[in-house]
């Protein structure tokens, strides 16, 4: 072997091995890619910053919308609590406190003039609901509806009606407020409390309740309990039809009328614009 010749190379039998090719790469793989920066578009030039006078319209715009929304923020906390607290607005479904309220008339509720007297009392007047009050309260056969009514007597109190008067303690009553509108023939309604005859409307409990409540003709209001009636006296499921309302589910007492929509069948509704801003009494 001269000198400058490649030494064979030798495989573990011992033999000589051929000298091994270059590697050389398969027709067809992949070349890798190389990229020089001549070969890179250009950046684009950045765009020129906006006119003072867009840029003082867009903080402006800002500024304005923020304090929009703030204000708005603090609206929509003020009216929940008042709702919570305060008023409840509240429609009227039916026609039993005709004149005094109609249907459609949407009133606004103190929930405070009959609240346990709190922090508040120096400044939001409490009292007890008295005869002639009107109070909203959950109506007993169904407590999700709310119904208004007007107090007709009071713990301790023994009514009956005759004749389209109301007796409070064997006194007759003046009520202006309410109004006997023409129907039919129900002594139960008529001659309360009287258990001649069965009034499909009465709640079967009380019927069977005021079999053992009456004295002498009379009805003796209970402890921490209300005697309620519509004004509109022969159209009105009240306290004659399911019993008393206890204080545990009166609400409050109407304050005024906000808005008042007349349906009547087969006219388009209309705004009554007379009632807007009624005080309720």
């Amino acid at each position: 072997m001269t000198p400058g010749t490649p030494r064979p190379e030798h495989s573990g039998t011992g033999l000589p091995q051929a000298p091994r090719a270059p590697h050389k790469p398969f027709a067809g793989s992949p070349q890798p890619l190389t990229f020089r920066a001549a070969d890179l578009p250009p950046h684009p030039p950045a765009p020129p910053p906006p006119p003072v006078h867009q840029r003082r319209r867009g903080t402006l715009l800002a500024t304005a919308f923020g304090t929009v929304a703030a204000s708005l923020a603090r609206l929509t906390a003020v009216a929940l609590f008042v709702i919570t607290f305060l008023v409840q607005p509240t429609q009227i479904p039916s026609s039993s406190m005709e004149q005094t309220l109609l249907v459609g008339d949407l009133v606004l509720v103190n929930k405070q003039v009959f609240a346990p007297a709190g922090h508040w009392r120096w400044l939001l007047p409490y009292r007890q609901p008295r005869v002639g009050s009107l109070v909203v309260f959950h109506y007993p056969v169904d407590p999700d509806q709310l119904v208004v009514k007007r107090v007709v007597a009071v713990a301790g109190d023994r009514i009956h009606l005759r004749d389209n008067t109301l007796y409070r303690n064997g006194e007759p009553q003046a009520e202006p407020y309410a109004q006997y509108t023409p129907a039919g023939r129900s002594p139960f309604r008529d001659r309360f409390p009287n258990l001649q005859e069965a009034d499909p409307s009465a709640e079967a409990p009380w019927w069977i309740e005021l079999r053992s409540r009456i004295r002498d003709g009379e009805l003796p209001v209970p402890d921490r309990s209300y005697f309620v009636m519509g004004d509109n006296r022969n159209d009105s499921l009240d306290s004659r039809y399911w019993g008393f309302v206890h204080p545990a589910a009166i609400v409050g007492e109407p304050l005024l009328t906000y808005l008042s929509i007349d349906h009547q069948p087969g006219q388009a509704p209309h705004l009554r614009r007379a009632r807007l801003g009624h005080i309720v009494r």
